[in-house]
């Protein structure tokens, strides 16, 4: 990245291996995305089936949860003992032979147990993928990270797609063993042509003299990370029901919310390596921030369904490239333990969004407790421009 970077000078002879390996790793994220959508658009079928009330089921997703942070905690130790691609594609592999387990539980404590096993395919995979994707991007010398997030937004909203249409077709059960399969076969495709032609490991970008400052630096990427993902976690459990509940629209347009975002998102990451070979990360990350603060603080305030409605489209464009450029720069700095850092605080902040803005809503309703997020967005964006001069 601009300033903060690795010149890789790549032979013409290396080309083609380097375009296989991008390939593959864009497999990666998108199968990363697939699969966990096609899980999370079952959890109410899933959740009938085993009798969960809405707090067993919670306890049950946050089993996930722990073991996700857990995973990604310890993710650079597994990067640097097997190798980042060849822990990116078994941790693909795993998630996606472990997708079904949920949906052939029995009992709530069966579910936990079952999502447990899940949680660390999808921290190992958030981690690893991350972690070849900054090999990838110093090999290459080109900003692919956004695109490559891309990926994963355009792998989750077809999961999604894809597993509501089977819904009225086939089980949670049914369903997730056509997935299973398919995705393993992926993983391991992927993860041949990652290992058959390796990517150069990238180096770190800070000299000697910026040794001893990088651990902090990498903690101050992965806080952007965080505030970037509280953001999302925010807008994608809350917006639907602020829709609904404080704006009178329909269960379909509420939902339509969500789709709003997610696809905003999409189209941010697909256009964001442009933007930032155009203009430099730090001024992505700053129209970014920007961006996203304008378009939450008027999901918060206005009282126009249509306006609420671009307004989550204003955000999804925003949030896209903040918490890509923020694993990347993080990345750049510490390797496969700057990512580790970097995944594991944004996951945090996805989880730590529900229930801190649920909170808030009931002492000041869920409008004002929304305009939380354009205030840690603005975190985010502050931080990130003080950060300027290492990406």
């Amino acid at each position: 990245m601009a300033g903060n970077k690795v010149v890789v000078r790549t032979r013409r002879a290396d080309f083609v291996p380097l375009r296989r390996a991008r390939t593959a790793v864009t497999v990666l994220f998108a199968l990363g995305g697939f699969v966990f959508a096609g899980w999370a658009v079952r959890i109410p079928s899933v959740a009938h089936r085993v009798h969960a009330a809405p707090g067993e089921l919670g306890l049950a997703l946050s089993a996930m949860a722990v073991a996700a942070v857990a995973t990604m905690s310890a993710g650079g130790v597994i990067c640097r003992r097997w190798g980042a691609a060849r822990a990116a594609a078994t941790a693909a592999g795993m998630l996606s032979a472990t997708v079904v387990l949920p949906a052939l539980a029995t009992s709530v404590p069966q579910l936990a147990v079952a999502l447990t096993v899940f949680g660390v395919a999808f921290g190992a995979l958030d981690v690893a993928v991350n972690t070849v994707a900054v090999d990838l991007v110093a090999a290459l010398n080109r900003p692919l990270m956004p695109a490559l997030h891309a990926a994963n937004s355009l792998g989750s909203l077809s999961g999604a797609g894809v597993g509501g249409a089977l819904a009225a077709h086939l089980s949670p059960a049914g369903h997730l063993l056509s997935v299973a399969p398919l995705g393993v076969v992926a993983a391991a495709a992927a993860g041949w042509a990652l290992t058959a032609d390796p990517i150069p490991r990238a180096q770190s970008c800070a000299g000697p003299a910026a040794a001893g400052h990088s651990g902090w630096i990498v903690v101050m990427f992965g806080v952007v990370g965080l505030c970037a993902a509280f953001a999302q976690g925010g807008l994608d459990n809350w917006a639907p029901l602020h829709l609904r509940a404080d704006l009178g629209v329909s269960d379909g347009l509420a939902a339509a919310g969500y789709a709003t975002v997610q696809g905003a998102m999409a189209v941010g990451r697909l256009t964001g390596s442009a933007l930032v070979t155009r203009i430099g990360p730090a001024d992505v990350l700053l129209v970014g921030g920007v961006t996203a603060c304008a378009g939450t603080t008027l999901v918060a305030s206005t009282s126009w369904p249509s306006l609420a409605l671009a307004g989550l489209g204003l955000a999804g464009l925003g949030l896209a490239n903040l918490f890509p450029l923020a694993v990347g720069a993080a990345g750049a700095r510490g390797g496969a333990s700057g990512v580790a850092v970097a995944t594991t605080l944004g996951y945090g902040g996805i989880l730590l969004a529900p229930p801190t803005i649920g909170f808030a809503a009931e002492v000041a309703g869920l409008p004002r407790a929304l305009l939380m997020v354009p205030v840690v967005v603005a975190a985010a964006t502050a931080v990130g421009r003080a950060l300027r001069r290492h990406m």
